[in-house]
């Protein structure tokens, strides 16, 4: 049925309207009171519409809608489809799928406490999003220090007949020992839920009444354990800064426009204080008033938002939704919330220091972008000044560069990094034991790496040819339009040698000599001299500094792994298996040799003789 035809049938009840266009695709859905009012004034004179719905309208080849039994049902509908669909003309969180939640499962016996992106109905609690990734983990690192939770990764604790390092160091209670029960753990995760809930004031009464509760059972070591981390929380407490006078949690949203993008700033005020803040970037805000960009931003994030604040200021919001949206948050809450647009006073103070911070970041944002572009044509120069030195066809956009690494031709390494645009792809790194090489003979380990490297691409591309092997599984299939050797003409040439024989002599491959920074090129004398003030010269030592910090750091942790064992193969009872749970537990020799007594016991598969027997090895050999 035509969509004029329709018109003529829409009820006028609460629901939700999707618009579709030729190809199916949802581009807009809208919620309304009156479906038959709301959808019909799209399809009126133009002249009243926004440019945006003016451009959206041409567009709309069908049309579906949902009843509701109220607005607020309508609402909630209308987030849900707006996030699962993120229709084009919608006003949408940036990449809100993205970001990175902290997550704790409620659901469990012994909740866990872990960073996740995936937010499901599983009963577990979900805080965030948090829009910077180095955010989350400061999080989770300073709830490690306040409160004692268990990290192992199972779902249920495994069961030890020792508890691990830390419990030992206060940080775990043990529940994978029975050192505690469900009910004395869960006090501890429902702590973690007020202190993420910035209800620090709650935190602290609840600190203070168990404290109280132990020391009147005469348990004072576990009233000491309660003293320390109460003192901890209001350390982290005073560091907060008091922002407005009473104990109410609130909610600051302020806005600030840029030329393709919106940025919303969140300050969260608990109980008068500001515990922290979050950005949000907007697309699709286009054409729109601020009420309206604010609006749509209140229905998004608190649809996803864990905890709701008793008040939410603004700098303006669409009238007609204001009472459903507050209507809606209190069913969700249980309890009154409060959406305001202050015009003055301490409230507006507030608002106004939320807007400047928006603005601010705004600015910073639109200025990283500038940078990046002006980032991007200089590497784009770079590479164009490379290929005109080395007189290549045309700019190379993959560039492979590799070292070896060796102490006296031991322990040697490899290191194979990749640059592609001129920037770093970590992801594609990889590292070489070499095999078949005794003693320090750089040539030949640089023939053996040359050698596995490229006939492991030519394995693997045949495979992808015959659909036996995805792009996805191999990691050497991409080849190089350019290979640098860290290394003069000798090295050069064991790797040309392997090239040609492996079929790849069409690929071009230099030398780079490492101190006069000339490169060599194969059966020319003369090296290619890339001048000092040059993009090109930057970009080849970024390469090589990278490729010989990658294999030095890969020969270092070979070389600590190898004096590991060498020193501790001379301690009685430390086998093969116990050394690598030292290891693993403490991660250097250094940090082993300061180890108590009681940490050394806690590492899995160790006993007390096996730990006297290490702790007295070292310290017998500092008193020598």
């Amino acid at each position: 049925m035509p969509v004029n035809e329709k018109l003529q049938y829409l009820p006028a009840k609460p629901g939700v309207y999707i618009y579709r266009d030729m190809a199916g695709e949802i581009i807009y859905v809208g919620k309304a009171v009156s479906l038959k009012n709301r959808v019909r004034s799209y399809f009126q004179s133009s002249a009243n519409l926004t440019p945006k719905v003016r451009a959206m309208v041409p567009k709309i080849a069908d049309l579906e809608y949902i009843v509701t039994d109220s607005e607020v049902e309508a609402l909630i509908l209308e987030s849900n489809l707006i996030k699962e669909h993120r229709p084009r003309y919608n006003v949408f969180l940036k990449d809100d799928k993205s970001y990175p939640y902290l997550k704790i499962t409620l659901n469990e016996d012994f909740p866990r406490v872990y960073i996740t992106r995936r937010v499901i109905k599983d009963g577990a609690r979900y805080f965030g999003p948090y829009t910077r990734v180095g955010a989350v983990h400061e999080t989770l690192r300073l709830l490690k220090k306040l409160f004692p939770f268990r990290t192992c990764k199972q779902k249920e604790p495994p069961v030890r007949d020792r508890p691990c390092l830390n419990h030992y160091i206060k940080r775990c209670l043990g529940p994978c020992c029975g050192l505690t029960g469900k009910q004395e753990y869960r006090k501890a995760v429902d702590e973690i839920c007020l202190f993420l809930e910035g209800r620090q004031e709650d935190l602290v009464k609840h600190l203070k009444k168990r404290m109280e509760e132990a020391a009147e059972a005469l348990r004072f070591e576990q009233a000491a354990e309660l003293r320390d981390q109460l003192r901890a929380v209001n350390e982290v407490m005073e560091k907060q800064k008091i922002v407005f006078a009473g104990p109410e949690d609130r909610d600051v949203v302020a806005m600030a426009r840029g030329i393709s993008e919106t940025c919303v700033m969140i300050f969260f005020i608990r109980g008068g204080k500001l515990t922290g803040r979050e950005h949000y970037l907007l697309q699709g805000t286009e054409d729109m008033d601020r009420r309206e960009v604010v609006t749509a931003f209140i229905k998004q994030y608190y649809h996803q938002a864990d905890f709701l604040p008793r008040e939410v200021l603004l700098p303006g919001m669409v009238e007609e939704e204001a009472a459903v949206i507050s209507r809606w948050l209190s069913e969700k809450k249980g309890s009154r919330v409060n959406l305001r647009v202050p015009k003055r006073g301490e409230k507006r103070g507030l608002l106004e220091m939320a807007e400047k911070n928006a603005l601010l970041l705004l600015d910073q944002i639109e200025q990283e972008k500038l940078s990046a572009r002006q980032d991007k044509d200089n590497l784009e120069a770079a590479l164009g000044e490379l290929a005109g030195a080395l007189g290549l066809a045309k700019p190379p956009y993959r560039l492979e560069c590799y070292d070896i690494s060796n102490t006296q031709g031991t322990e040697t390494v490899a290191s194979m990094v990749v640059f592609e645009a001129g920037r770093p792809q970590k992801d594609q790194y990889r590292r070489f034991k070499i095999k078949t090489v005794d003693g320090p003979n750089d040539f030949a380990s640089m023939q053996e790496v040359i050698g596995r490297r490229f006939k492991r691409g030519k394995e693997e591309r045949e495979l992808i040819n015959t659909g036996q092997l995805s792009t996805k599984e191999a990691k050497f299939h991409r080849l190089p339009d350019c290979v640098i050797i860290d290394g003069g003409k000798g090295q050069l040439s064991a790797a040309r040698s392997v090239m040609q024989e492996l079929g790849f002599a069409h690929i071009p491959a230099f030398g780079l000599a490492k101190q006069e920074e000339l490169l060599f090129k194969e059966g020319e004398k003369e090296p290619v001299f890339l001048p000092r003030d040059s993009h090109a010269l930057y970009l080849v030592q970024r390469l090589r500094d990278e490729a010989h910090r990658f294999a030095v750091t890969y020969h270092r942790q070979l070389r600590s792994k190898r004096n590991l064992k060498s020193l501790l193969d001379e301690v009685d009872g430390i086998g093969p298996k116990r050394r690598r749970e030292l290891l693993k537990a403490f991660g250097s020799l250094e940090d082993i040799s300061r180890a108590g007594l009681g940490e050394l016991s806690a590492v899995e598969g160790m006993n007390k003789k096996a730990a006297e027997a290490v702790y007295n090895y070292f310290h017998q050999k500092e008193e020598k």
